[in-house]
């Protein structure tokens, strides 16, 4: 299982070079389904992943010209202390409910991409739109908590966000995003460091397997069409999401009790990679 968890990983990566950002979504079902990891280490953890790959993709967009900075920080730091706040906040909540609340995320991110995206239809609208700077700091603080709450970039949510409300075009609002992704997930991971047990050894191999992905992706992009390949992915994140949000049914009953297996099934994989 460790083999097949370490070429998902690659596959995540290759999934975010070459859509941009989407794949990273997958790391918590991968680190939980596939490898055994408890809920709440496994959120912890995809946090290094999906900043790391999409780092990476933030300096290739940075070097092309796709990234601005000033907009990146100024929407970052807001989104950071959402982050750090979810990360803080997902202690409250039980490993299942957050499961079952990324699952959601899942299915509303599939729906996006096969409709085309918020962003995409917008892409050539008037550039005379006022930008509505106001409304930038609520919606970066909500992106952010969910990073931190769940585990995932919010890359969908943030791009269409910088498209419509900061009127920034589509190909520099993914690169933006990328930076964007890569400093919440790290004020994210601050979050829930000391609150739950991390195998370093096993996740820095994770993230680099991800990030050479990323690269793999980014060098396939021009030879892959992107809208088959979105319209793929968002199926098969309507079977994951469907999956995860069918494992975690109880905790939208109010009931879960699948914490402590994952807890013992981490124990075992953690003690077996040393």
């Amino acid at each position: 299982m460790i083999v097949l968890g370490f070429a998902l990983a690659a596959l995540i990566g290759i999934s975010l070079g070459l859509l941009g950002g989407g794949g990273s979504i997958l790391t918590v079902p991968v680190l939980v389904y596939v490898l055994g990891v408890a809920a709440k280490p496994a959120i912890a953890m995809s946090l290094p992943v999906v900043g790391v790959t999409s780092l990476v993709g933030a300096a290739l967009h940075w070097r092309l010209g796709n990234v601005r900075v000033a907009t990146a920080l100024t929407f970052g730091v807001v989104a950071m202390a959402g982050a750090y706040a979810g990360a803080k906040l997902a202690a409250f909540m039980s490993g299942a409910a957050q499961l079952a609340l990324l699952a959601i995320v899942m299915l509303v991110a599939a729906v996006s991409m096969l409709r085309g995206g918020v962003a995409t239809r917008v892409e050539d609208a008037p550039s005379t739109v006022p930008v509505r700077a106001a409304l930038l700091v609520p919606i970066a603080f909500g992106v952010g908590v969910l990073t931190g709450v769940v585990g995932i970039g919010g890359g969908f949510l943030v791009v269409p966000t910088l498209v419509l409300l900061a009127r920034i075009p589509m190909r520099q609002a993914v690169g933006t995003s990328l930076l964007v992704i890569a400093m919440n997930s790290a004020s994210g991971f601050a979050g829930y460091l000391g609150a739950v047990s991390i195998d370093w050894g096993f996740l820095a191999g994770f993230t680099a397997t991800a990030a050479v992905g990323a690269l793999v992706g980014t060098m396939l992009v021009a030879r892959v069409p992107q809208a088959v390949l979105k319209r793929g992915f968002a199926v098969f994140l309507l079977v994951a999401g469907g999956f995860v949000l069918y494992r975690n049914r109880d905790a939208l009953q109010g009931t879960d009790h699948s914490d402590a297996t994952r807890a013992a099934s981490h124990a075992a994989i953690a003690s077996a990679t040393r």
